[in-house]
């Protein structure tokens, strides 16, 4: 392959924001404007491509309303709901805390879809009240920090919607497969949890007590029917995903007033605001990264990462084992939005070649990119869980390592039984 003077500056250029840290959002911008011009190419007509081609889809304005629903959720009472529900729950069990931490991270995950909300949200109550009886302070954190991975794998999740809109799979298959997968990765981390605390003595859990369940369920009941709603919408037809999107924004603002009353008039203003700076760096990430794939499939960086691979082998199983790798090693040192926006499109024309169903990849793609949010040297959700505990990164990252592989091993079962992520899916599309 010969390398052109446009195509060159953009390889050193991608490599200098990486290198330099520069915020990935300009970073790319930047590399991509250089390139246009190197290529005499009107940067003007690739704005307007993006615009019309990538902000004008239906599907992308789902974000900005789970992103509103997520802090809401965070702001009001809710998580302190769906930690009291899920700590009556568990009852007299050794380690019972860890345990509640897994379980409310599932249920909140049916609500927000975004592992940092979960993480800042009900996981730093968890958090305290476990270094409060008596866990160690690392593995409070590192429990949090790997549970906070199921909310954008079990539905909804933004970023299955991103992957939605690149690959052009079924979201509602999509958010329907990542529910298995999910609870495994409760169940995982619950096995690990279990043996931990056996083997350090932690404490039992409360007796489980029916009446004091029953309250904390009722009081919880509406926090808890908001997956319900949300999924319930989608698969019966009511509404489409971006559309359940709204719904759930509407639904967390009437639970935060009416039935909570947890939230006032600027508490809102505040979230509005706060989910308006966060839509406009996601949609600044988004356009670049756009951007940055139209220069890659102009250059036909797919077609030559497929033929690369397939000279390796082309047996499928062999080259997703290769897929996962390396892909849990980008997410080691590069941010999950520009993994799925940028590198995910060079796969997939290999992916549609091979006959991999592209549910299944979604959903093991996600999964793999939530891993990367708890790998060091530059795991987001880390440095979210040490910044706000004050317990230092280097105790979370040697107690998380356990939980990862747990996640680890999951991520391998859903790549290679498949059925346990299509089950549903073909149950209820098929």
């Amino acid at each position: 392959m010969t390398l052109d003077i446009p195509f060159l500056i953009f390889i050193v250029g991608f490599a200098a924001i990486l290198i330099l840290r520069v915020p990935i959002a300009l970073g790319m911008l930047a590399t991509s404007v250089f390139y246009f011009l190197a290529a005499g190419i009107d940067p003007g007509l690739m704005a307007e491509k993006v615009v019309t081609n990538l902000f004008s889809a239906f599907i992308i304005i789902a974000v900005p309303l789970f992103v509103f629903t997520a802090k809401v959720m965070n702001t009001s009472k809710v998580s302190d709901m769906v930690y009291g529900f899920a700590h009556a729950m568990v009852g007299k069990v050794r380690g019972g805390l860890g345990h509640v931490n897994v379980i409310g991270s599932l249920i909140f995950s049916g609500m927000t879809g975004s592992a940092v909300a979960d993480a800042s949200g009900v996981g730093i109550l968890e958090v305290t009240q476990m270094r409060k009886h008596g866990y160690d302070a690392g593995f409070a954190c590192a429990v949090t920090v790997t549970s906070a991975t199921i909310g954008p794998v079990f539905p909804p999740s933004i970023p299955m919607i991103f992957y939605a809109m690149l690959s052009g799979a079924s979201i509602g298959a999509l958010f329907m497969g990542g529910m298995i997968p999910g609870i495994l990765m409760s169940i995982a981390l619950m096995v690990y949890i279990a043996y931990i605390s056996n083997k350090r003595q932690y404490p039992m859990g409360e007796p489980f007590v029916l009446m004091t369940f029953l309250t904390a369920t009722f009081k919880a009941l509406p926090a808890l029917l908001t997956p319900v709603i949300l999924l319930g919408g989608i698969y019966s037809g009511i509404v489409t995903p971006t559309e359940a999107g709204a719904l759930a924004a509407f639904y967390a603002i009437i639970i935060a007033f009416a039935v909570y009353r947890s939230m006032g008039i600027g508490q809102l203003w505040e979230v509005i605001v706060d989910t308006a700076k966060t839509t406009g760096v996601l949609s600044l990430i988004v356009g670049a990264a756009y951007t940055f794939s139209f220069i890659v499939a102009k250059e036909q960086i797919p077609q030559m990462v497929g033929d690369f691979m397939l000279g390796i082998t082309d047996n499928k199983y062999v080259l997703l084992l290769i897929i996962n790798i390396a892909f849990l090693i980008l997410g080691m040192f590069i941010d999950t939005s520009t993994i799925m926006l940028v590198f995910i499109p060079m796969v997939l024309p290999l992916v549609k070649t091979l006959g991999i169903d592209l549910t299944h990849f979604g959903v093991m793609i996600v999964l793999n990119m939530m891993i990367g949010l708890t790998t060091p040297p530059f795991g987001v959700l880390l440095f979210i869980v040490s910044g706000i505990t004050k317990v230092p990164l280097q105790v979370i990252i040697k107690e998380s390592a356990p939980l990862i592989i747990a996640l680890i091993v999951v991520l391998f079962l859903i790549t290679y039984i498949p059925d346990l992520v299509l089950f549903l899916p073909n149950l209820f599309y098929s």
